[in-house]
């Protein structure tokens, strides 16, 4: 049995599916999904509550309405994210997370808090205050 995450990645025989190290392997794709800057903040956001596309364009400031598209439509296609229309006149669209979208936004939330604390340490926020 490996001692760490990072042994277990690098065995021979990894128990865990899928290896992100192997250029082949579908898991970078699905890798690329949900630590893209849209894809995590979209989890991040949906972890809150379930959304509306306008709520969640406003609340995510930044993102276009063309990435908020393509980053709803890979987390969707990931089983991240659950698109549900309620067929009523103006549309009704809303998105929530699947239970898998919930376990992957648990992780991916220390992440954005600890990206938020740590900001003013980070070498890029050291050379943006040096240029101000």
């Amino acid at each position: 049995m490996a001692d760490s995450i990072w042994d277990e990645i690098h065995s021979d025989t990894p128990s865990i599916p899928g290896n992100p190290f192997a250029s082949g392997c579908l898991s970078r794709v699905v890798l690329d999904h949900v630590t893209s800057k849209w894809g995590v903040l979209v989890l991040a956001a949906l972890a809150s509550e379930p959304m509306r596309w306008g709520q969640l364009h406003r609340y995510v400031e930044g993102i276009s309405e063309k990435m908020l598209a393509q980053t709803l439509r890979q987390l969707e296609s990931d089983g991240f994210v659950l698109r549900q229309s309620a067929g009523t006149v103006p549309p009704r669209v809303d998105y929530s997370l699947t239970p898998l979208g919930d376990e992957l936004a648990a992780l991916l939330i220390p992440l954005v808090r600890w990206v938020g604390d740590n900001v003013q340490r980070t070498s890029l926020a050291q050379g943006l205050a040096e240029t101000a």
